[in-house]
This record gives C-alpha cells, structure tokens and sequence, in this order.
C-alpha cells in the first residue's frame, strides 16, 4: 500500500493511483456512506488525510481480512460509537475530578463526607441501673 508524502487534499484519480484501487471503488465507498469526501465548486472530491487514514482502515479491512462492504460499515458505525463512548467517559472523569476536588476544599479537615467520631457506649451488661 502507498503512503502518502504530504499533507494536503487529493483528486480521485491520485488517490486510486496511491492505493492501486479503482476510481469505481471510491465512489461505491461514497455511495454506501463509508467515505464522505468534500467536494469543490466544481464538484470533484477531495480526499483529505483524515479520509485517507480512513481508506486506509478501510481498505485493511477488505483486503487482510476479508471483510466485506456491510461489514466494513458495520464496523466503522461501531468504532465511532466506541469514540464517543471513550470522550463522554473522559468528560465524566474530568467532571468527577473537578466534583471531588471542590468538594474536598470545602470540607472539613479535607474529608469529602464530614466524619463523626462514634460515641461509645458501654455494653447493656455494665451500664449502672
């Protein structure tokens, strides 16, 4: 497979030529939402390099392992759906973070839940009647 040498934006015909696919190839990953190239006044696509690392997973997934175009979708819907996951759960984090560390702050002696110290009684066999 190809790499790519600079950054930038690439016409169909280069890029098909970069990873020995054909232009058809792209525009069925077009059509079936697998790759969403931006397009200029003119309407040609244009691939940028996020699009390019996607070909690329992509392209991995059909041709190493076989994959075929229903399952490639399937399993792009799922990896963006787990990178979501993965952020909302690093907003939380942080959010807890920030929770426990002003809570802390304003507690006393630093516990996040104010402690009392039990009271002890004697046992019911001791106490004086």
């Amino acid at each position: 497979m190809a790499r790519r040498k600079k950054p930038g934006a690439y016409m169909i015909s280069v890029v098909a030529e970069m990873y020995d696919i054909h232009p058809q190839t792209l525009r069925l990953y077009e059509r079936e939402g697998l790759l969403k190239p931006s397009r200029t006044e003119g309407n040609t696509r244009l691939y940028t390099e996020e699009d390019l690392k996607r070909l690329e997973f992509i392209l991995s997934l059909a041709r190493e392992l076989g994959v075929n175009i229903a399952g490639i979708a399937i399993i792009l819907q799922m990896r963006e759906r787990i990178e979501n996951m993965q952020q909302q759960m690093q907003e939380f984090i942080g959010y807890v973070q920030k929770e426990v560390m002003s809570r802390s702050q304003n507690a006393a002696h630093g516990a996040i839940v104010p402690y009392r110290r039990p009271v002890s009684t004697p046992p019911a066999d001791k106490r004086k009647k």
